[in-house]
């Protein structure tokens, strides 16, 4: 069994049950949206089109409820985190507000995890939005 903790909750669950492929792809293309997860899907759900027939069968196993008489009880709404994409714009918000308080590059990187060449960049974008005649775009 692999280690997934560093995925959003859900997404580690999903890769648990279905590899972490089927997870990444379902936060690269639904990430951030409440989907709904049938008992079973067929062929052609949205689901098994996008992970394919094995992990859309075992995502559905993991989120399927049942009646108290032990029926399957239909379909499931979840919201499936935006996994890595997510968590780097997280990052990247944290840096821009790093700098703006009046952090270092070097420090506004590392408070927010992400490298000190990314701030450099961030920095001078932030500089020339500064210049324009637009204002600041962040």
């Amino acid at each position: 069994m692999s280690d997934y903790s560093d995925l959003p909750g859900l997404l580690a669950d999903i890769a648990e049950v279905a590899g972490l492929e089927a997870a990444m792809i379902l936060a690269e293309t639904v990430g951030g949206t409440r989907v709904t997860i049938p008992a079973r899907a067929g062929d052609d759900h949205w689901l098994v089109r996008t992970v394919g027939k094995t992990a859309a069968e075992a995502i559905c196993d993991h989120f399927r409820t049942l009646s108290a008489e032990g029926r399957e009880a239909g379909a499931r709404h979840i919201v499936i985190p935006k996994g890595p994409a997510g968590c780097l714009d997280k990052a990247r918000r944290r840096m821009a507000k790093e700098l703006l308080d009046g952090a270092s590059a070097r420090e506004a990187a590392r408070r927010a995890g992400l490298s000190e060449r990314a701030a450099f960049r961030m920095r001078a974008r932030m500089r020339d939005d500064e210049n324009s005649p637009q204002g600041r775009l962040l």
